[in-house]
């Protein structure tokens, strides 16, 4: 069986991506054998469909199911319509989702994990409006504050179905997955500078 999983880097010793539509890479990997191919997610600077993109491009690889940190409702309903199985919460190596996959540690998800959001961009942009700053602040909201998304960070997982432990592993593994990617467009920078 072909599982795909969301991952930093294209190897099985890669760590968890816990984004789906926006991983850096697919590690594809034939359960019987644990042979694996690894690729590039097409859609992981897409301003905005990445979720279904992705979701195309493992279903075209022949995926049964998808181990990964966590899914938005576009990607869910686009695997689930592919009948691809949606396994989230998933932290470590791609070797270790794999084996706990195989061992049977790991259960279907029934619905997004993911808020839905639109796009790379947070939505945070200073507004060139003509305000003039008139409010008098009386609005009596019931909700409480919600903090803003963050380009990459959407995607963190639901912690009430989390131990402690794999919450701190989780939130590592992404913590190393940014600074990686800041790595990398810092390298494109220079590059671009000289």
């Amino acid at each position: 069986m072909k599982v795909a999983v969301s991952a930093a880097a294209p190897s099985l010793d890669a760590t968890i991506d816990p984004r789906f539509g926006r991983c850096s890479y697919f590690v594809i990997v034939d359960t019987d054998t644990m042979e694996f191919e690894a690729l590039q997610n097409p859609a992981q600077y897409m301003g905005g469909g990445a979720g279904i993109q992705a979701a195309q491009t493992v279903a075209n690889k022949g995926a049964k199911a998808v181990l990964t940190g966590s899914v938005g409702p576009n990607a869910y309903q686009a695997l689930s319509a592919a009948g691809i199985q949606i396994i989230t919460g998933v932290y470590g190596t791609v070797r270790e989702a794999v084996m706990k996959f195989k061992q049977g540690e790991l259960r279907s998800t029934f619905g997004p994990t993911a808020p839905m959001h639109y796009g790379i961009g947070g939505g945070y942009g200073m507004g060139r409006g003509r305000g003039m700053g008139m409010g008098r602040g009386m609005g009596r909201g019931m909700g409480g504050f919600t903090p803003p998304v963050y380009p990459g960070t959407s995607s963190i997982p639901p912690t009430s179905q989390m131990t402690k432990e794999q919450e701190v592993q989780m939130l590592k593994n992404q913590m190393k997955i940014l600074e990686s990617q800041l790595e990398q467009i810092k390298k494109k920078l220079k590059d671009l500078e000289k």
